[in-house]
This record gives C-alpha cells, structure tokens and sequence, in this order.
C-alpha cells in the first residue's frame, strides 16, 4: 500500500505492485499523482506491505490503481495522463505530424512487451511510406484485432464549434470509429484527469479499469521517450515581447488609465452615480477594479495572437498540460491588478499604500496595477504589491488547511 500525508480521501492510500529498483527513490507512474496531490519536489510517501494472503487478497481486489481510475466522487477519471503526456499528445495527433517506418516501429517498440501489434497501412505510399501520428496512437489503443474497438465522439479544448464539426480548423473535434482514429487532436479534455467524455472513461467501460490502465502506462512510455526525440523546451525567446506586442499593449493602458481618471474625476466633482448599498468611494472602488482587471485578459488576448502555433508556452496552454493564456500575459504583457482580499491595494500608514506616492493617491499604479510583465521586469513599488497579494495565498494555505482539518476532526 503507498501512501502520501496528509490522507484527504480514501484513494490517498493506493496497491501498487512493487519492483526492486537500485536508488532510495520511491518511484511510480506520473498518471496516479493526482489521486495523492503529489509532486516531485520532495515529497514523501510511505509504503505499508501487507503481511497475509486474506490482506493480500482485499488490496488488490478494492486498493488497486487498476480498480481506482475513475474515482466513486463524481464518476471521473482522476488517473490520467498529466503534464509531458498531453504535450506530446497533442503534438503528435496535428494533422501535420508523420513517421517514416523506422519511427513508426520505433515508437511501438517503447511500449511494446507480451503484445503483438499488427500495423496499420501507411496514410501516405508514394514517394515513401508515411504514417501520421493518430496511427501511432491508434495502435497504442488498439494494438491487434484481439483489442476491443472503441467509437465515440467528443469535442476538445480548442473545439470552435460551427455545423461541419469534422471540418473544425484548429482540430476541435474528436473522433473515433470501430477502432479507428479518424481527427481530432487529443488534448487534457481527452486525456486528463475529470475527462468524463474522454478516451479513459470510455476505455473503463468497453474493456474495463484493467485494460484502460494498460493504456494508459503505454502512453506514458510512448508519447514521454517521443518528445524527447522531437525535442520540447521553454527559453527566454518563447516569451520575449515584440514591437506588435508593445504597441497593442500600450494602446490598452492608454484607453484603461483614461477611463479610470474619467472615473476618479467624476467622483471628485460628484457625478458618478452610487451603487446600490455603495458609498462614492466604495463605488469608484468597484469600478477601478473592474476596469482593471479587464487589462490582463485584454493583453493576455494581444500576447496570444502574436505567438506562433509552435511557441512553447502556447502549445502547453493549449493542450492542457500546464499554463494558460493569464501566465501568457503576465510573461510577456502585464502582470495586472493585484488584489488582497478581492480588493485593490488599500492606503496604509499615513493615508498611502507606500511612502513613493502622495498621500490619498486613488491611480492604478498608486493602488497595486502592476503594468509591466516579467520579462520586461518590475518596478520595485510593482514588485512590492506583487509579493503582498502572493503572501495572502500563502497564508490561507497554512491557515485553511489547520482549520478544514480541525474541522474534519471534530465531525
């Protein structure tokens, strides 16, 4: 039995079968993190050894990964593949990917063991024989004809919707027929954990929580020693900013810093109206934020659209395995309005949040906007405001996790 502290639900304790390795490393699959909330930064874990044959017997039959893949919550998969798996993934499903037979074969042999695939007909014959990347994962699935055929159809993260669902031009929609993988690209909506409509879930059902496992270790195997190969990596140049970038940039603080001294101005001279239950400074308050906060996904939209379809951080936004289009933007446009307790940054000592601005100071800049990116580099005031809404989170980790589990306890 392995297991991680703290214990939070009955799959934080799991069977895994053992094998003696050299190193004093616990090692396990990536796809059953999820279950433990575990990670590789210094965890550790415990390992029970069950001592009877009845023991024995209970474990494998009700603590198994195999028996655990989707979990009794909600009905989910909470196995699943994770970070690298979806990249690589998503990578090899494009419509533009394909393998010669040396890489075909090569692929198939890193997770091939007592099976004996059969391969498929190469897509392209002339003037070589190339398969496409669904075909390799296609016979990951369905490695011979003794395999079950799965048929489903779903829809991705980057699905676009419109009446030709099998036209989507970003490869939205998925589409698997009597074993066959004809489009679609497969992204964390297919592959990851909570993917109710996924690949896993409906392995679970035709051919069983042992089988879809399988599956799924072979995935690991396969799409992880593929990238290495195909060669994945995040530098400087993916989020380096460019003059289209900036002027766009500069366009939408411009339009947002008028708005908010429109704003103040109006509550100076007493023209803007109160909300409802709101006084004046509670209501320009409430707008100043609103505003505020538009910036970020305006310069988050601006960020991705200049990005190239093969840029690092994109391809992980896009896929699901890690990222979105907001640390996008925060990389290469804006940080943004940094709130404590939902609110923008409060005046402090002697009526200003931090003694470079004047006293009762309502601006973006004065009240915690953070207008560069980390590329660009912060401001040490930027910097400041940055590290008091990160010390909140950090407070209510420690603190909400005491109280649940005192909480918990006492129930």
């Amino acid at each position: 039995i392995f297991n991680r502290q703290p214990s939070l639900h009955r799959i934080s304790m799991m069977c895994h079968r053992a094998r003696v390795l050299p190193y004093r490393t616990l090692r396990f699959n990536e796809c059953c993190c999820a279950p433990y909330n575990a990670d590789f930064d210094g965890d550790e874990m415990n390992i029970h050894l069950v001592q009877t044959d009845e023991a024995r017997a209970e474990v494998h039959s009700l603590m198994s990964t195999v028996k655990n893949v989707i979990t009794a919550k909600n009905g989910e998969p909470i196995i699943a593949c994770i970070q690298d798996f979806l990249t690589a993934s998503y990578l090899l499903t494009s419509r533009d990917t394909f393998l010669d037979r040396a890489e075909f074969t090569h692929f198939i042999s890193h997770w091939l063991k007592q099976e004996v695939p059969e391969l498929p007909p190469p897509a392209i014959l002339r003037p070589v024989e190339l398969w496409t990347g669904k075909q390799a994962l296609e016979v990951l699935i369905r490695p011979n004809s003794n395999a079950p055929r799965l048929s489903f159809e779903a829809t991705t993260r980057s699905y676009t919707g419109g009446d030709a669902r099998h036209d989507c031009p970003a490869e939205g929609f998925a589409a698997f027929s009597h074993g066959s993988f004809v489009s679609g690209r497969l992204d964390k909506k297919l592959l990851g954990g909570g993917a109710k409509d996924g690949l896993f879930a409906h392995l679970n059902v035709a051919a069983g929580g042992k089988y879809s496992a399988r599956v799924m270790a072979r995935f690991a195997r396969a799409t992880s020693r593929w990238l290495m190969n195909y060669g994945f990596s995040l530098g400087l140049g993916d989020v380096s900013t460019t003059a289209e970038l900036e002027s766009r940039k500069k366009d939408v603080l411009s339009a947002a810093f008028a708005e908010c001294d429109a704003l103040i101005r109006s509550a100076a001279d007493g023209t803007l109206d109160p909300l409802p239950g709101m006084s004046l400074a509670q209501t320009l308050e409430s707008h100043l934020n609103a505003k505020l906060s538009e910036v970020r996904s305006k310069c988050g939209d601006a960020a991705v659209s200049v990005l190239g379809e093969h840029n690092a951080p994109l391809t992980m936004a896009v896929s699901g395995s890690k990222g979105s289009a907001l640390n996008i933007a925060q990389m290469m446009a804006c940080v943004g309005q940094q709130t404590v307790s939902g609110k923008r940054i409060k005046n402090s000592f002697i009526d200003r949040s931090l003694p470079h601005f004047p006293r009762h100071e309502v601006s973006p800049a004065a009240r915690g906007f953070v207008a560069n990116s980390f590329y660009s580099g912060l401001r040490p005031t930027e910097f400041f405001f940055h590290t008091m809404a990160g010390r909140e989170g950090l407070v209510d980790t420690a603190v909400k996790t005491a109280e649940t589990g005192y909480i918990y306890r006492r129930l």
